[in-house]
């Protein structure tokens, strides 16, 4: 016979056994299995700056995530860590964190001296609503947000999904003249472009206001 349990030892055991089990989350900057069969490569390491190239006053890795942040260096006009690599067609995730102002993540851009960039970007902002700017269209030095339907085209259908502070995940799907952007899996744009030329990737931090943006998990599958 086995001896009586105590009260607080059967409180105990009960409450190992009501709670779920927990697996771990997956980790940031790496692949899925399901990805690594799709094709995807990683652009971001989640150490350093390798393969990137932008002002090393304003850019650096912090917790496994690109870190621009503006607060001890004004910045007098728009700049950009660059990847070192031109793609036309293909598949980019990234997830992307603001603490305000505004950024976003170019693509099919050229790139001019001095780390400044021009052309099509995954918009990105903490502004107030009237302004806001996440999953909106937009060409840097070009036609602005005019690329869209309407001045907030994107924004409006995401507005309610977006994480305000927090980290928000970004699509964008570059297939010849179509354009596809989706944030935290809306569909935002979904269009004919004129730009189909290899350009570079980049991340943006905007003139004005001392501003702080993050950027991780960037993975991208160039499309065959």
């Amino acid at each position: 016979m086995y001896p009586k349990m105590s009260k607080h030892l059967l409180r105990f055991v009960l409450a190992l056994f009501a709670v779920p089990l927990a697996w771990p989350a997956e980790l940031p900057n790496t692949l899925t299995a399901e990805e690594k069969r799709e094709g995807f490569m990683l652009l971001f390491n989640g150490k350093d700056l390798s393969g990137w190239d932008g002002d090393p006053l304003l850019w650096s890795v912090k917790d496994g995530a690109i870190v621009g942040n503006s607060d001890t260096h004004p910045v007098q006009h728009n700049t950009f860590l660059i990847y070192k690599d031109e793609y036309a067609d293909f598949t980019l995730r990234a997830d992307i964190k603001l603490r305000n102002h505004n950024s976003g993540i170019q693509f099919r851009s050229q790139r001019k001296p001095d780390w400044v960039v021009t052309g099509y970007q995954a918009d990105a902002s903490e502004v107030d609503e009237e302004k806001s700017a996440w999953g909106n269209f937009y060409d840097e030095q070009g036609k602005g947000r005019n690329l869209m339907k309407t001045q907030n085209e994107g924004w409006l259908k995401v507005k309610s999904q977006v994480h305000h502070g927090d980290w928000n995940h970004y699509e964008i799907i570059a297939n010849g003249h179509h354009l596809i952007l989706r944030l935290n899996g809306v569909e935002t744009i979904n269009q004919e472009v004129e730009k189909t030329a290899a350009g570079v990737i980049a991340i943006q931090m905007h003139m004005g206001q001392p501003m702080d943006v993050q950027v991780r998990n960037i993975k991208l599958k160039v499309q065959r």
